[in-house]
């Protein structure tokens, strides 16, 4: 469930409150004086953690962004696969 920001009117201060996205209310009653209190649009906390997962998920995009450049031409040659000569590897079925 998302978390949810709402002020009060009589500055009692921001507190939060989790909601499901089907059941958002536009108001809610301030825990310290019980008056209604708006809901306040802000920014979603999206990407947030110091997980494994998020930094592989940042090293990833970044490659995205600024890919390495190759300088030169790699210096392995591809590998010829010989072809065989007998007629009956002809009727082997191909990879």
């Amino acid at each position: 469930m998302p978390t949810y920001v709402y002020r009060c009117d009589d500055a009692c201060g921001d507190f939060t409150q989790r909601h499901p996205m089907a059941d958002i209310p536009d108001a809610a009653s301030c825990p310290e004086c019980g008056h209604d209190a708006r809901r306040v649009i802000g920014s979603p906390a999206l990407g947030v953690g110091d997980s494994p997962a998020m930094r592989l998920h940042d090293a990833t995009r970044s490659t995205a962004d600024s890919p390495t450049v190759v300088t030169s031409v790699p210096g392995q040659r591809r590998k010829i696969t010989r072809v065989s000569s007998n007629p009956l590897h002809r009727k082997l079925p191909r990879p």
